[in-house]
């Protein structure tokens, strides 16, 4: 992810990147697809994105220049750099459901974890998974990636 700093006095402001964010939801997008065991197509992705199927087609171009998809007539796949980004972004979501479900008692706000979940680094992750004791389902009863943090 791209971002540009700003400095106002003593407060640093980051400016992160929209298309990052964008390939990040493409990624997620077909990384859930594929754990509902659904074949990935561009319909199914579009459906799932609320987008139309040539914006579809669009960006799998895209990811597969960059080498996050395998993307053919016959359907579409993550790689393993594809895999590692969709995996993180899940974890990230699924954290954050944890603790605002579990540890701070309120509903939890897709809007508001989709805003965050992008801009999580590992360390604050990892922390994050430590302080929740390694939750291993959302609260949805969904599976939560495992970190290098979480024992075996």
């Amino acid at each position: 992810m791209v971002r540009r700093l700003y400095s106002v006095a003593d407060e640093k402001l980051f400016v992160g990147t929209a298309e990052a964010e964008h390939v990040e939801m493409y990624i997620k997008a077909i990384w859930h697809i594929t754990e509902g065991d659904q074949e990935v197509k561009v319909s199914n992705i579009a459906r799932r994105l609320d987008v139309r199927q040539p914006s579809v087609v669009q960006m799998l171009k895209k990811l597969k220049a960059m080498n996050l998809v395998n993307y053919s007539k016959a359907g579409v796949s993550l790689t393993g750099e594809g895999e590692e980004i969709g995996s993180k972004m899940v974890r990230n979501s699924r954290l954050l459901e944890v603790l605002m479900d579990s540890a701070l008692h309120i509903d939890v706000d897709e809007e508001m974890v989709c805003g965050i979940e992008h801009h999580m680094k590992t360390q604050f992750t990892d922390a994050l998974c430590t302080l929740l004791e390694h939750p291993r389902v959302s609260p949805q009863g969904k599976t939560i990636p495992r970190g290098k943090c979480c024992p075996d």
